[in-house]
């Protein structure tokens, strides 16, 4: 499991949730961006390199939302 894919990740995340219990729209990009860099990497390790483009660009359009 990569590392940014661990118990405690997933639980730094349920402290992020919303008045009413559910995720925000926020803490979702967070996390999406943790997993597409997670992802970015392994595939680019393994000379995926057109699918860890296409990751990396996921992970900057996510970064981008929590700094909106």
């Amino acid at each position: 499991m990569p590392s940014a894919v661990k118990d405690n990740d997933m639980q730094d995340q349920s402290d992020k949730k919303g008045a009413n219990g559910g995720e925000t729209p926020d803490s979702a990009a967070t996390y999406i961006a943790t997993l597409a860099d997670e992802l970015a990497k392994l595939a680019r390790r393994n000379g995926l390199d057109t699918l860890g483009y296409i990751l990396e660009m996921a992970r900057l359009e996510a970064d981008q939302i929590t700094k909106d």
